[in-house]
């Protein structure tokens, strides 16, 4: 892990074609703004997590046949 001090109005350049960018700092709070190519996902780590549980948890429900009959059905109507 690199670890570097940033004061305001720095930023870090990551990859060539990302940047971080140090936006204010207030106390214990730091705004982090992300310059990123689109095809960049950037998420918050607590989000990130939340959406590896619910996809692990999706993997993890067994789906009864026949309620796929049903939801097949429904989709024809």
């Amino acid at each position: 892990m690199l670890i570097l001090s940033r004061k305001k109005g720095q930023s870090i350049i990551i990859n060539n074609d990302i940047e971080i960018f140090i936006s204010a700092v207030d106390g214990d709070q730091v705004k982090v703004g992300i310059n990123a190519p689109i095809e960049v996902s950037i998420l918050r780590k607590e989000v990130y997590e939340a959406v590896q549980a619910s996809n692990k948890q999706a993997l993890q429900t067994s789906l009864n046949p026949n309620d796929l009959k049903q939801l097949s059905s429904l989709k024809k109507k």
